[in-house]
Formats: C-alpha cells, sequence, structure tokens
C-alpha cells in the first residue's frame, strides 16, 4: 500500500528534516560571518575603537553565559560533547535536555551573539549540535524509532554542511560521533548527508571552505617538515586539550551549587582575557581565525606570535562556558604553528600550514582521519594525501603519550552525569508531589 500515509509519511519528514539542516547551515554561516565582519569593521574604526573589546568582549561574554545558563541549560561549549552524549542515553526525557529545537535555536544565537563581541569560537560545532537536534525531532515527528541512528546522521550532515565537506562528515560520523558505530546506521548517515548537501549546493555554490592550496608536499625533501609539524601540532593540541578538560571540570566544581552569579563572573574575566589578548595582537585572534588560517595556506607567513595568542584566546573561550566550536579556532592555531615552522626552516609556508592544521586537529580531537579528510576537502588539493595522513597520525601518536582522553568524549560524560542527575531530581520531585 505505496498510497498509504503510514508509508511515505516518515520519508517525506526524514527529506524535510535533512534539507531543514543544509538551509540552516548555510544561513548559520551566513550570519555568523556577518557578525564577526561587523565586529572586526568596529574596532578597526578610527577614534579609538580598538580598545573597544576591553569593554564589549567581557559583557558579551557575560550575557552570552547568563542566557546560558538561565533560557538554553546545555547550549553552553561546542555542542558535539552534547550529541555524543545525547546518542548515550537511554530515555527520551534526558535526550531532550541536550538536544531540542529551543537549545537549537540558542545555540545560533549565542554563538552569533559570542562573534559580535570577539569570542574565539567557531560555528562548526554548534552546527552539529543543531542538526542533531534537527533529526531527533524529525524522529519524534515522523515516528521512527532509530532516534541514535538519525542523531548520528544529524551530526555528519551538520559537519558536512557547515564545510562543505561531504566525506570529512561521514568519516566524522564513523570516527568521532559513533565509536560504537553501527552499520545499520550508514544509510540514515549517507542519505541525511547527501540531502542536506544538496540543499546546501543550492544556496551556495560549490566551493572550498579554505580555497584551493596549490603547494605540493615532497615526500623526500619535506619529509622532515612532516615529522615536525606532526609531532608539535599533536603535542600542543594534547595540551589544549588536557588544560580545557582540566579547566572545564574546575569550574564545574566551582558551579557545583548552581550559583549563577560565579559563573556569569568566570566568563566576564575570561571575556576580558580574550580581549586584552585580541587588543594586544591588533584583533588577529579575536572570531574563528579563517581569514588567518587561509592567509597562511595561500603562503603568506603569519606573525610568529599568533598561534600562541590564538591558543590561549581558544582556551579561554572556552573555559568561558559560552556556546561556541572550537573547529575552526583549532585549524588557525595549527596553521599559525605551521606557518611559523615553515618559516623557521625555510620550507613553502603553505604547505607547512596544512601539516601544521592536520598535526594540531588530530592532536585536540584525536581523530585522525577526520583531521586529514576535512582538510583535504576544505582546501581541494588531493596531491597531499599521504603527508596529511601522516601528519594527522602523527599528531594523533603524541596526543595519546600525553593525554589518552579524547576531549569530546570526556565533555561528553559530563553532560551525561548531568541529564542523569536533573532526571534523578525531577523523579525526586515527582515522588513528593501527593497524588490527588
Amino acid at each position: 500500500m505505496m498510497a498509504s500515509p503510514r508509508v511515505w509519511r516518515p520519508s517525506l519528514i526524514f527529506w524535510a528534516g535533512a534539507i531543514t539542516i543544509g538551509v540552516f547551515s548555510v544561513a548559520f554561516a551566513h550570519v555568523a560571518d556577518t557578525a564577526q565582519n561587523a565586529f572586526t569593521s568596529t574596532i578597526n574604526r578610527p577614534g579609538g575603537w580598538s580598545y573597544l573589546p576591553l569593554i564589549l568582549t567581557p559583557g558579551g561574554f557575560a550575557l552570552c553565559a547568563w542566557l546560558a545558563y538561565r533560557y538554553f541549560p546545555g547550549s553552553q561549549g561546542s555542542g558535539i560533547p552534547q550529541a555524543i552524549a545525547a546518542r548515550h542515553l537511554t530515555e527520551k526525557e534526558d535526550r531532550t535536555h541536550l538536544l531540542s529545537l529551543k537549545l537549537a535555536f540558542g545555540k545560533i544565537v549565542l554563538t552569533i551573539v559570542g562573534l559580535l563581541c570577539g569570542a574565539s569560537i567557531g560555528r562548526e560545532g554548534p552546527t552539529v549540535q543543531v542538526g542533531a537536534a534537527i533529526m531527533l525531532k524529525t524522529a519524534q515527528w515522523g515516528g521512527m524509532m532509530r532516534e541514535r541512528g538519525l542523531i548520528l546522521a544529524g551530526s555528519a550532515a551538520g559537519i558536512a554542511a557547515a564545510f562543505n565537506a561531504p566525506l570529512a562528515g561521514i568519516v566524522f560520523a564513523i570516527e568521532e560521533m559513533g565509536r560504537s558505530y553501527e552499520a545499520r546506521a550508514n544509510g540514515l548517515v549517507l542519505s541525511t548527508v547527501i540531502i542536506s548537501g544538496l540543499a546546501s549546493l543550492a544556496l551556495v555554490g560549490q566551493y572550498t571552505y579554505f580555497g584551493v592550496s596549490r603547494e605540493t608536499i615532497a615526500m623526500g625533501s619535506d619529509w622532515f617538515i612532516v615529522l615536525i609539524c606532526g609531532v608539535l601540532g599533536g603535542a600542543l593540541g594534547a595540551v589544549f586539550s588536557a588544560f580545557s578538560l582540566k579547566i572545564a571540570r574546575r569550574i564545574r566544581d566551582w558551579n557545583s551549587r548552581n550559583s549563577l552569579k560565579r559563573y556569569v563572573i568566570i566568563a566576564a574575566f575570561c571575556g576580558l582575557g580574550v580581549g586584552i589578548i585580541g587588543v594586544a595582537t591588533a584583533g588577529a585572534t579575536f572570531g574563528t581565525g579563517y581569514d588567518q588560517a587561509r592567509t597562511a595556506i595561500e603562503g603568506e607567513p603569519l606573525p610568529s606570535w599568533f598561534f600562541i595568542g590564538k591558543f590561549v584566546a581558544g582556551v579561554l573561550s572556552m573555559a568561558s562556558g559560552i556556546p561556541g566550536g572550537i573547529f575552526a579556532p583549532s585549524l588557525a592555531v595549527g596553521a599559525g604553528l605551521g606557518s611559523s615552522i615553515g618559516v623557521i626552516l625555510g620550507t613553502g609556508i603553505g604547505s607547512a600550514a596544512l601539516l601544521g592544521m592536520a598535526g594540531y586537529f588530530a592532536g585536540v580531537v584525536q581523530a585522525p582521519m577526520t583531521a586529514f579528510v576535512i582538510i583535504l576537502e576544505m582546501t581541494g588539493n588531493n596531491d597531499n594525501v599521504i603527508a596529511l595522513m601522516c601528519a594527522s597520525m602523527l599528531g594523533y601518536g603524541t596526543a595519546r603519550l600525553i593525554s589518552n582522553e579524547p576531549l569530546y568524549h570526556a565533555l561528553s560524560r559530563m553532560f551525561i552525569a548531568d541529564a542523569l542527575r536533573k532526571r534523578r531530581k525531577e523523579d525526586s520531585d515527582n515522588s513528593r508531589v501527593p497524588p490527588e
């Protein structure tokens, strides 16, 4: 009975959900870029506006933290840990604490506000949470039982649409989102990535995230720089991951009594730190770092201090707890590190930047396949696949020696604990209500 609504309705809702992810990803990207450009234009105006971040950035951080705490709990940070945590939770009510349309709305708005005040954050991680929330709601509306698979599919589609990198979305789903990946989810992931990707292509066309890289890494003469970028990038990435985890746990302990005032004060101090670094670097460390990374990839060296300033700004932005991802800032740190190594060793700046990105990003997220695939797709240069694979694996191996706890999965356990704690509290409150 193909004409029966019971047959075609779930598929129609599924397709609509996948298309929605593509449309929202494109719109989110456009508004986020506009917000960052507005901030940059404001502080570059003549007449002392360059010092505005000393007030605007801590104030914006405090506002984002207050709104996230009061109205959108569960929207803090990247968004990828929330999607991972939701896949491990079994109760529908627990998942809605981490993935809902209300949270998706808050995630988008607060990430944009963060970029408007100069936070060193990206939109790619938040797009994952938004995509997962849309597909979870799709499953509920369509009466589908495979919620965990649809969360995985929505997450993959979010990455694919955010970077215009469909292969990276699929690899990310397998390697990072689904360490216990189900083979039966293959069709859901692939279908969602294709449909959302087609929606994105229809709106913005074909493009590469960082333009097209022309430099080729010769595996003979350039082998030494592959080794250096991979090892140093992985070590620095592991330090970022371990430091961020330690700070997140410490702040979580400080906030165990649900002190909103303390939460907002911490965010404001982190924002002040980001503002000071940004002013000291003439605005180079504000925002996603997209322009700086692209500059390095195109062969123009970045200042030697850039990757250090961007690293610290990224740690402070993440420690603040405001919504925002680490994908783009991490790639910018890696590009800055590679650029500095390239200058010191006298090699091609563009190729060194690519290798630094691969090593550092693999060290941060401990997902080497995602690292090299996403960089290949974002630069449109398939000639460097072996070199990027090597740098990614070296970065991953080095990071494992320093910290054997993957960042996103460690953070996801905190969200799982919080969701279970909320359910126990709700159950306890309900048990105290006397029967009518």
